[in-house]
């Protein structure tokens, strides 16, 4: 397995160096790791304060680990913050956040990037948030007797570490100090495999989610297309969500207001958007003010860093990436209260599984369904409402896993003192 493990990593560097002239995220991720150490050694040249390595696969991961980075930082000034990317969509939109000191791509897993990597970054505390198992990493890592956090990680029983010939990722389990899980499967599951040093904590997105809606940023823009309405927010759309939403917005347009924020915000993307709601008055955020904004039905949102606030907005929300290859977040909405809805594909979630069981979120598999599942939620008296309350309840119940998070950090940095 370990040669595997080797060989697909090489094969992935090839992989990328081969696509980075035609594929834009290829492209960067090379760009971002060229000259790599040499960028590292020249940020971490005469440092001389701690440092904790925060570690996101991409920009949701970066999301659930940003409430435990702003707690350590406001407990534990005296360390800085080093935050570290897999994936460009990650990096390239957070590589200017301010509540970290260094923001780097993640050199790619190998035994002589490891070293190196730890050598020149000397951190005295490393936590990898959900996913990311990096076999030379932590291998290092325990090699320097360096604490290894893992925090709302999430495990289904169909991954390679609970399978016969999982040992060597099973191995690399073994190698963190504490792993954090979301939930009771997932720590049980670990269990059965002979990780002891695992708890239940929660998932970190649910503090993160409340600290966002304590600090909306208020659109005079949106509230002037709003204009008094109903509002129908579309979060992360891909275009087969769109041919799903279709006859929903087509229907609807002249009593609701949509507001559609695509996943991806490029220009052949808005573009489908706009072409694709044929003579629906739509308009581009970036072309719209305040004083016209009332006159369109459909709002599609081209730029980045709104979604989150835009949902304070919505009556209704509906999340995409459930028709591909797996829901995007549902939580930036749930915590306004809004009624939910989605493709199939949300089983890896335990948050959506949680929203669908308790009645204030809806998957479905086709327009038809969603035609269905809508106009029962809006025109079923006191239903809109009852979902709200659930929601919000909901939401603050599964809050604290940062504190509890936290409470160990400071206890295990103490004794490590």
């Amino acid at each position: 397995m370990k040669l595997l493990y080797d060989i697909g990593l090489k094969a992935y560097q090839a992989a990328i160096a081969l696509a980075s002239p035609f594929n834009e995220k290829a492209k960067l991720m090379r760009q971002g790791r060229e000259q790599q150490f040499q960028k590292l050694k020249q940020a971490f040249a005469g440092n001389q304060a701690p440092v904790a390595w925060f570690h996101c696969a991409s920009l949701g991961e970066f999301e659930q680990g940003r409430p435990v980075m702003e707690a350590f930082k406001e407990v534990h000034p005296e360390y800085k913050i080093l935050l570290t990317f897999f994936s460009p969509s990650g990096y390239e939109i957070r590589k200017n956040y301010p509540g970290a000191d260094y923001i780097f791509y993640l050199p790619l897993d190998s035994e002589q990037n490891a070293k190196q990597f730890l050598e020149v970054t000397e951190p005295e505390l490393a936590i990898f948030v959900k996913y990311e198992f990096w076999h030379y990493y932590l291998q290092e890592l325990q090699q320097r007797n360096i604490p290894i956090l893992s925090i709302s990680a999430i495990f289904r029983g169909d991954q390679v570490f609970f399978k016969p010939y999982g040992e060597f990722n099973r191995n690399m389990l073994r190698r963190f100090t504490h792993i954090y899980t979301q939930n009771k499967t997932s720590l049980q599951l670990l269990k059965r495999i002979g990780i002891a040093q695992a708890s239940i904590a929660g998932d970190t997105r649910f503090d993160r989610v409340l600290q966002t809606a304590a600090s909306v940023k208020t659109m005079p823009v949106v509230e002037a297309f709003a204009a008094g309405k109903e509002v129908f927010m579309v979060g992360s759309s891909w275009p087969a969500d769109m041919e799903v939403l279709l006859p929903l917005i087509q229907k609807y347009n002249q009593r609701i207001k949509f507001i559609i924020a695509p996943h991806e915000v490029n220009e052949a993307s808005i573009t489908a958007v706009m072409q694709g709601l044929g003579d629906v008055s739509a308009i581009r955020f970036s072309k719209v003010n305040e004083a016209d904004a009332a006159e369109y039905n459909v709002l599609v949102i081209d730029n980045i860093g709104m979604l989150s606030s835009l949902y304070s907005y919505g009556t209704y929300a509906y999340i995409g990436g459930a028709f591909g290859k797996g829901l995007h977040n549902t939580l930036e909405a749930a915590v306004f209260g809004l009624p939910l809805f989605f493709g199939p594909k949300y089983s890896k979630f335990q948050e959506a599984i949680d929203l669908v069981d308790i009645g204030c979120a809806f998957p479905v598999n086709n327009s038809q369904e969603l035609l269905q599942v809508f106009e029962e939620v809006h025109t079923t008296p006191g239903l809109r409402q009852s979902i709200t309350s659930n929601e919000k309840t909901y939401v603050q119940e599964q809050a604290g896993a940062t504190a509890k998070i936290m409470a160990d950090v400071s206890a295990l940095l103490k004794k490590n003192t």
